[in-house]
């Protein structure tokens, strides 16, 4: 309790002036809050309004924090009617709703040393100027509650952050991520020309997998071996892809379980989930603008 409410509360059994003494606050500070009361409760009204509508969002979602929550709630809405992302933050914090958090760590890297030598064409430089310029791929395992895992493999858009081709198998040999370039390309219908970066797995220096590069026209990129800054992007992916299905579980309890929850956050991934890099539009709207901007060729 404030000590202006205090006053407030006993002021018909007391003077307000003894009362404002004892608790040290000035009479007409207490005036000022006494007048400003309906003011607050209009405000507690419509934070309670807010409320409502975050959990909502949050119930779908319960992975979102304030940004992707605030994104949601003004899409589609006038300039002027739109909730600021600090009082977005502030309703969540006095509601305790809070987006889901975790964190783990995966190596899934097995070096080929024997391999010929890839340079590093990205230096951690994960941007590109428009889609279909650079990719960044890896590969993670997916643990299922009887000891076994499946594996992910990614490839995943510099510029939109869209993951354009991925597979899951049981196993992590070169057929793995060669199934998942080989959507990307049926995706984008051509790689020419493109990038892919990735770690030194040794299904990523595996001839077979050079060979298919080539074929697309696709120049492989490769960081430092046993540094995994040097393919962040695609480790963040991970990370997020795990947190945001598992939670608090530390594995799938079926094999089934696994691919069907997968397959529905990989497509939600693209086409709804909001992303911060993409001005908090979904991979796909976001390369939608960017067509949209980009200059057409002459």
């Amino acid at each position: 309790m404030s000590r202006f409410q205090f006053v407030a509360d006993h002021q018909h059994a007391f003077e307000v002036k003894r009362l404002c003494e004892l608790v040290q606050i000035e009479r007409s500070s207490f005036y000022a809050w006494q007048a400003a009361a309906p003011t607050r409760g209009a405000r507690a009204a419509s934070d309670a309004e807010l409320a409502q509508r975050i959990r909502e969002v949050h119930r779908e979602d319960n992975t979102m924090g304030a940004p992707r929550i605030t994104a949601e709630l003004n899409d589609g809405v006038p300039e002027a009617q739109r909730v600021n992302h600090k009082r977005v933050a502030r309703v969540m914090r006095q509601e305790q709703i809070r987006g889901y958090q975790r964190r783990r760590k995966v190596r899934t890297t097995i070096p080929e040393p024997a391999d010929a030598k890839v340079p590093d064409l990205i230096g951690r430089d994960f941007t590109a100027a428009a889609p279909n310029q650079r990719y960044v791929g890896d590969i993670t395992y997916l643990p299922i509650a009887d000891g076994s895992n499946l594996y992910l493999a990614t490839v995943i858009d510099c510029h939109s952050r869209r993951l354009v081709g991925w597979a899951l198998a049981d196993h992590m040999r070169t057929e793995l991520v060669v199934n998942a370039l080989k959507e990307a390309a049926a995706t984008r219908g051509s790689l020419a020309g493109s990038i892919f970066h990735t770690d030194h797995g040794s299904v990523y220096t595996s001839k077979e997998f050079a060979n298919l590069c080539a074929a697309l026209g696709v120049t492989q990129s490769m960081g430092a071996v046993g540094t995994s800054a040097d393919n962040s992007l695609a480790e963040a992916f991970n990370a997020t892809f795990k947190r945001e299905v598992l939670q608090d579980a530390s594995c799938w309890p079926d094999e089934t379980t696994c691919r069907r929850q997968a397959f529905r956050w990989l497509t939600r991934y693209n086409t709804r989930r909001r992303h911060s890099w993409c001005r908090h539009m979904s991979p796909v709207a976001y390369e939608a603008l960017t067509a949209a901007t980009l200059p057409s060729a002459a």
